[in-house]
């Protein structure tokens, strides 16, 4: 089992966005059973509040549900359940490494560093555009799975 925790500041736009599109993606591709993929917040910000309506409504132009999804925080008690900590950008990574201490390092990345144009994802709670940050998601998690599959 591959246990991925997608991880953005507020756990409302990029990282539930992340989180739905790769169960999709995992699902298609019949492997569901051997991924557990979940999302956080660095903040406490959002906790309790449910996905963005933007993300919500650009995940349902491709029959993705975000239903029951609330924030959560990440817990340095998670640094032992899962084997990737997958931030949306640099800032993330920062925080992910101090909740989860400098010793866990090794699972932690960015999501686009598994992609050709390694780059942080723009936050669409401030550009609005959720439709640049679906792409670059999307091109994060296939290169993600591309980097799984050469891996094992």
């Amino acid at each position: 089992m591959i246990r991925v925790m997608m991880i953005c500041y507020g756990n409302i736009c990029r990282s539930p966005m992340a989180e739905f599109l790769l169960r999709d993606m995992v699902q298609k591709r019949g492997l569901a059973d051997k991924f557990h993929i979940a999302s956080a917040a660095t903040s406490t910000e959002e906790i309790g509040n449910g996905v963005h309506y933007g993300t919500r409504k650009k995940l349902a132009e491709h029959g993705i549900s975000t239903d029951g999804k609330t924030a959560v925080q990440l817990k340095r008690s998670d640094a032992d359940k899962y084997d990737y900590f997958i931030g949306m950008d640099s800032q993330n990574i920062r925080a992910i490494t101090r909740i989860l201490g400098e010793e866990h390092r090794d699972k932690i990345f960015r999501l686009l560093d598994f992609s050709d144009n390694p780059r942080d994802i723009a936050d669409p709670w401030y550009t609005h555009n959720f439709d640049v940050t679906y792409d670059d998601i999307v091109e994060g998690c296939e290169a993600f799975l591309k980097y799984i599959n050469d891996f094992s």
